[in-house]
Protein backbone atom coordinates (compact mmCIF):
# COMPACT_ATOMS: atom_id res chain seq x y z
CA UNK A 1 0.00 0.00 0.00
CA UNK A 2 1.37 3.23 -0.78
CA UNK A 3 1.08 6.62 1.08
CA UNK A 4 1.97 10.11 1.30
CA UNK A 5 2.00 11.73 4.55
CA UNK A 6 2.70 15.07 5.75
CA UNK A 7 2.69 16.88 9.13
CA UNK A 8 2.64 20.76 9.50
CA UNK A 9 1.28 20.45 13.11
CA UNK A 10 5.19 21.91 14.29
CA UNK A 11 7.43 24.47 13.13
CA UNK A 12 9.10 22.04 10.89
CA UNK A 13 7.69 20.17 7.97
CA UNK A 14 7.71 16.24 7.41
CA UNK A 15 6.78 15.34 3.80
CA UNK A 16 7.23 11.43 3.62
CA UNK A 17 6.45 8.98 0.52
CA UNK A 18 5.96 4.92 1.67
CA UNK A 19 4.46 1.43 0.55
CA UNK A 20 6.66 0.31 -2.77
CA UNK A 21 9.04 2.96 -2.59
CA UNK A 22 10.24 5.55 -0.19
CA UNK A 23 11.37 8.95 0.36
CA UNK A 24 11.23 11.62 3.28
CA UNK A 25 11.63 15.23 2.80
CA UNK A 26 12.12 16.96 6.07
CA UNK A 27 12.58 21.36 6.18
CA UNK A 28 13.90 21.90 10.39
CA UNK A 29 12.12 25.42 10.29
CA UNK A 30 9.38 26.27 8.11
CA UNK A 31 6.41 27.60 10.51
CA UNK A 32 5.29 30.80 8.88
CA UNK A 33 5.79 29.41 5.22
CA UNK A 34 4.08 25.88 5.36
CA UNK A 35 1.44 26.78 2.93
CA UNK A 36 4.32 27.85 0.31
CA UNK A 37 6.68 25.42 0.60
CA UNK A 38 4.44 22.35 1.24
CA UNK A 39 3.06 21.39 -2.37
CA UNK A 40 6.71 21.53 -3.66
CA UNK A 41 8.15 19.24 -1.22
CA UNK A 42 5.51 17.10 -1.88
CA UNK A 43 6.25 17.29 -5.57
CA UNK A 44 9.80 16.20 -4.69
CA UNK A 45 8.90 13.68 -2.06
CA UNK A 46 6.96 11.80 -5.13
CA UNK A 47 9.67 12.55 -7.49
CA UNK A 48 12.23 10.96 -5.26
CA UNK A 49 10.01 7.64 -4.35
CA UNK A 50 9.61 8.02 -8.20
CA UNK A 51 5.93 7.31 -7.71
CA UNK A 52 2.51 9.42 -9.31
CA UNK A 53 -0.37 10.99 -7.31
CA UNK A 54 -2.38 8.79 -8.73
CA UNK A 55 -0.66 5.50 -7.17
CA UNK A 56 -0.89 6.99 -3.41
CA UNK A 57 -3.54 4.40 -1.74
CA UNK A 58 -3.94 6.61 1.34
CA UNK A 59 -2.86 10.62 2.18
CA UNK A 60 -2.16 10.77 5.70
CA UNK A 61 -1.97 14.24 8.06
CA UNK A 62 -0.68 14.93 11.20
CA UNK A 63 -4.20 16.12 13.06
CA UNK A 64 -2.84 17.74 16.02
CA UNK A 65 -2.42 19.11 18.59
CA UNK A 66 -0.04 21.49 17.66
CA UNK A 67 0.00 24.82 15.69
CA UNK A 68 -3.52 25.66 14.59
CA UNK A 69 -2.52 27.22 11.39
CA UNK A 70 -0.38 24.34 10.47
CA UNK A 71 -2.66 21.75 11.34
CA UNK A 72 -5.75 23.66 9.03
CA UNK A 73 -3.17 23.75 6.46
CA UNK A 74 -1.99 20.14 6.04
CA UNK A 75 -5.74 18.54 6.58
CA UNK A 76 -7.31 21.04 4.18
CA UNK A 77 -4.31 19.45 1.57
CA UNK A 78 -4.62 16.07 2.23
CA UNK A 79 -8.47 16.39 2.04
CA UNK A 80 -8.15 17.94 -1.02
CA UNK A 81 -5.48 15.47 -3.02
CA UNK A 82 -7.89 13.02 -1.77
CA UNK A 83 -11.05 14.31 -3.07
CA UNK A 84 -9.67 14.61 -6.09
CA UNK A 85 -8.01 11.47 -6.63
CA UNK A 86 -10.25 9.54 -4.58
CA UNK A 87 -8.39 8.07 -2.75
CA UNK A 88 -8.64 6.93 1.42
CA UNK A 89 -7.39 9.39 4.08
CA UNK A 90 -5.61 8.62 7.52
CA UNK A 91 -5.26 11.11 10.60
CA UNK A 92 -2.53 10.51 12.85
CA UNK A 93 -2.50 13.02 16.25
CA UNK A 94 0.50 14.33 17.37
CA UNK A 95 0.76 12.66 20.44
CA UNK A 96 0.67 9.39 18.22
CA UNK A 97 3.52 10.46 17.01
CA UNK A 98 5.69 10.09 19.96
CA UNK A 99 4.49 7.20 21.46
CA UNK A 100 5.04 5.08 18.80
CA UNK A 101 8.73 6.04 19.45
CA UNK A 102 8.74 3.55 22.22
CA UNK A 103 8.09 -0.01 22.18
CA UNK A 104 9.30 -1.36 25.55
CA UNK A 105 5.61 -2.50 27.38
CA UNK A 106 5.36 0.31 29.98
CA UNK A 107 2.18 2.46 29.75
CA UNK A 108 3.27 5.73 27.96
CA UNK A 109 1.79 9.35 28.64
CA UNK A 110 2.77 11.59 25.13
CA UNK A 111 3.04 14.90 26.03
CA UNK A 112 3.29 17.94 23.77
CA UNK A 113 4.33 21.65 25.31
CA UNK A 114 1.29 24.08 25.78
CA UNK A 115 3.57 26.55 26.89
CA UNK A 116 3.24 28.71 30.50
CA UNK A 117 3.65 25.25 32.44
CA UNK A 118 1.01 23.18 30.98
CA UNK A 119 1.08 20.66 28.44
CA UNK A 120 -1.49 18.66 26.24
CA UNK A 121 -1.40 14.83 27.04
CA UNK A 122 -2.72 11.39 25.97
CA UNK A 123 -2.01 8.00 27.72
CA UNK A 124 -1.44 4.76 25.93
CA UNK A 125 -1.99 1.25 27.69
CA UNK A 126 1.15 -0.93 28.04
CA UNK A 127 1.64 -3.52 25.38
CA UNK A 128 0.22 -1.68 22.58
CA UNK A 129 2.14 0.51 20.82
CA UNK A 130 3.90 -1.28 17.95
CA UNK A 131 2.05 -3.95 18.70
CA UNK A 132 -1.90 -3.89 18.36
CA UNK A 133 -4.28 -1.18 18.06
CA UNK A 134 -2.05 1.47 19.83
CA UNK A 135 -5.17 1.60 22.73
CA UNK A 136 -5.41 5.10 24.52
CA UNK A 137 -6.20 4.69 28.45
CA UNK A 138 -6.15 8.53 29.15
CA UNK A 139 -8.02 10.78 26.34
CA UNK A 140 -6.59 13.74 25.23
CA UNK A 141 -6.65 16.21 27.75
CA UNK A 142 -4.96 20.26 28.90
CA UNK A 143 -2.89 19.62 32.19
CA UNK A 144 -0.85 21.91 34.31
CA UNK A 145 2.76 20.86 35.92
CA UNK A 146 1.05 19.31 38.82
CA UNK A 147 -1.15 17.05 36.87
CA UNK A 148 1.96 15.79 34.60
CA UNK A 149 3.89 15.23 38.03
CA UNK A 150 1.03 12.83 39.44
CA UNK A 151 0.88 10.75 36.02
CA UNK A 152 4.40 10.58 36.05
CA UNK A 153 4.05 7.97 38.52
CA UNK A 154 1.55 5.68 36.08
CA UNK A 155 3.20 6.62 33.19
CA UNK A 156 6.18 7.10 31.19
CA UNK A 157 6.64 10.25 30.05
CA UNK A 158 7.50 10.79 26.36
CA UNK A 159 7.98 14.27 24.80
CA UNK A 160 8.20 16.36 21.76
CA UNK A 161 11.10 18.54 23.51
CA UNK A 162 12.98 19.41 26.81
CA UNK A 163 10.62 19.59 29.95
CA UNK A 164 11.10 22.84 32.07
CA UNK A 165 10.79 22.09 35.57
CA UNK A 166 10.78 18.44 35.32
CA UNK A 167 12.06 18.01 39.06
CA UNK A 168 10.16 14.83 40.38
CA UNK A 169 10.13 12.75 37.44
CA UNK A 170 12.06 11.10 34.33
CA UNK A 171 10.98 11.66 30.51
CA UNK A 172 12.07 11.05 27.22
CA UNK A 173 12.49 13.59 23.97
CA UNK A 174 11.24 11.51 21.31
CA UNK A 175 12.06 11.69 17.67
CA UNK A 176 8.70 13.33 16.06
CA UNK A 177 9.45 12.67 12.12
CA UNK A 178 10.46 9.36 12.98
CA UNK A 179 7.44 8.39 15.24
CA UNK A 180 5.00 9.97 12.71
CA UNK A 181 6.15 7.63 9.76
CA UNK A 182 5.54 4.52 11.84
CA UNK A 183 2.55 5.41 13.26
CA UNK A 184 1.23 5.95 10.45
CA UNK A 185 2.23 2.80 8.82
CA UNK A 186 1.03 0.99 11.44
CA UNK A 187 -2.05 2.59 10.74
CA UNK A 188 -2.79 2.46 7.10
CA UNK A 189 -5.66 -0.15 7.78
CA UNK A 190 -7.40 2.22 9.38
CA UNK A 191 -7.74 4.73 6.75
CA UNK A 192 -10.90 6.01 5.32
CA UNK A 193 -13.16 6.08 2.31
CA UNK A 194 -14.82 9.14 3.77
CA UNK A 195 -12.51 12.09 3.58
CA UNK A 196 -14.97 13.86 5.79
CA UNK A 197 -13.60 12.02 8.77
CA UNK A 198 -10.62 13.90 8.55
CA UNK A 199 -10.87 16.70 10.62
CA UNK A 200 -8.22 18.49 13.50
CA UNK A 201 -7.98 17.26 16.76
CA UNK A 202 -7.98 20.57 19.38
CA UNK A 203 -7.64 19.51 22.97
CA UNK A 204 -8.35 23.27 23.55
CA UNK A 205 -9.86 26.06 21.74
CA UNK A 206 -7.08 28.84 19.91
CA UNK A 207 -6.23 32.12 22.14
CA UNK A 208 -9.22 33.88 19.30
CA UNK A 209 -11.89 31.46 19.72
CA UNK A 210 -11.13 31.67 23.44
CA UNK A 211 -11.43 35.80 23.11
CA UNK A 212 -14.35 36.14 21.28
Amino acid sequence: MNYLAIDTSRSSLTVAVGGKNKAVKFLPDCALTHSVVLMGEIENALAAAKIDKKDIDVFACAVGPGSFTGIRIGVATVKALAYALGKKVLGVTSFDSLAYNVSDGRKKLAVIDARHGNFYACGYAADDIDGADGRIDLSPRFIDTAALCGLAREYEIISDEKIGNSDGFSYRVADVEDGFIKAVEANLGKASENVETLVPLYVKKSQAEEEE
